[in-house]
């Protein structure tokens, strides 16, 4: 196990939401589609696996990396000099997204299932009025669940994309975007009753 993970798991486990870093096969699943944005925003970067499949799928794009664990971010700073990496928590550091590109990217590894609701409310609605600015904006995000990260604000809908078995404990990728976007390219697709089995007998719940 990444020792840098394992700290932070060991004093702050609500917010790191799972039992061992993200595999590459969900970090590239996430990453998958940034090519056509103009800005990434990563938001609870952890250890930065994902940032590294970010960074190797589109690396002219702007990227901007929240963590709200310092000690995280400091090092994340080191390992990725080419981002602008926030130590913080996202919804109480939107002033450094005013000057965003119409076509932006969201990666969050948030567990939304763990979290305090004095984190959760605030930063989903930051999301809200993020993706409502521009219809061409994505948030991607997983669960372990077979359910979806959190209620979709109003306008807005989940459309799941994939399940990831190659990570552990498996993982769920989901796209946020306008209603719009989705009748083009379908609502949420459900969970087989074997997968949601599969799924559900693991213990974590972001």
């Amino acid at each position: 196990m990444n020792l840098r993970f394992f700290k932070h798991w060991l004093t702050d486990p609500a917010t790191v939401g799972a039992v061992a870093p993200s595999s590459r096969y969900l970090a590239n699943a996430m990453a998958e589609g940034v090519e056509a944005f103009e800005a990434i925003v990563e938001i609870g970067a952890g250890t930065g696996v994902v940032t590294d499949s970010l960074i190797r799928r589109h690396p002219s794009a702007k990227l901007i990396v929240f963590e709200l664990a310092n000690q995280l971010a400091a090092e994340l700073r080191g390992q990725f000099p080419q981002a602008h990496v926030v130590g913080g928590a996202f919804h109480e550091n939107l002033s450094v997204l005013r000057d965003l590109p119409a076509k932006t990217i969201f990666v969050s590894g948030l567990p939304f299932r763990s979290l305090s609701p004095r984190i959760v409310e605030p930063t989903v609605a930051a999301f809200a009025e993020l993706l409502h600015a521009d219809k061409a904006r994505r948030l991607v995000q997983f669960t372990y669940q077979p359910r979806v990260p959190f209620t979709a604000p109003k306008g807005l809908c989940w459309h799941r994309i994939k399940t990831v078995w190659l990570n552990t404990p498996p993982a769920n990728v989901w796209h946020l975007s306008s209603k719009a976007n989705g009748r083009r390219s379908g609502a949420v697709r459900p969970v087989s009753t074997r997968a949601a089995r599969a799924i559900s007998s693991h213990t974590p719940t972001p």
